[in-house]
């Protein structure tokens, strides 16, 4: 084999240089899970889907998420799911609410 075959060869099973990261990936997906859960909480389950929304965008946010408004929305519903949470509370004097 010939010294250009076999650079030829070499280049051709090298593998293909990532062009995005796979951290930011993810970090777009948290941030479209936090949006999700903040807006799932508002109806159901807010002391537990609240505080997922506001970590998952907080962690988004920190890796730099290419979609940042939408971590931005799922931490601002996080917050306001604990806001429902706590004034439902204070409306039935209990833990939880219902209608």
């Amino acid at each position: 084999m010939e010294l250009t075959e076999r650079t030829h060869l070499a280049a051709a099973t090298k593998p293909a240089a990532p062009t995005r990261g796979t951290g930011t990936k993810d970090a777009d997906g948290m941030a479209v899970a936090s949006f999700i859960l903040g807006l799932l909480g508002l109806l159901v389950l807010n002391v537990f889907l609240g505080p997922i929304a506001i970590a998952l965008a907080s962690v988004a946010l920190w890796r730099g998420t290419a979609r940042r408004g939408r971590a931005f929305l799922g931490l601002g519903l996080g917050i306001a799911d604990l806001l429902v949470l706590v004034a439902f509370m204070q409306f039935d004097s209990t833990v939880s609410w219902n209608f």
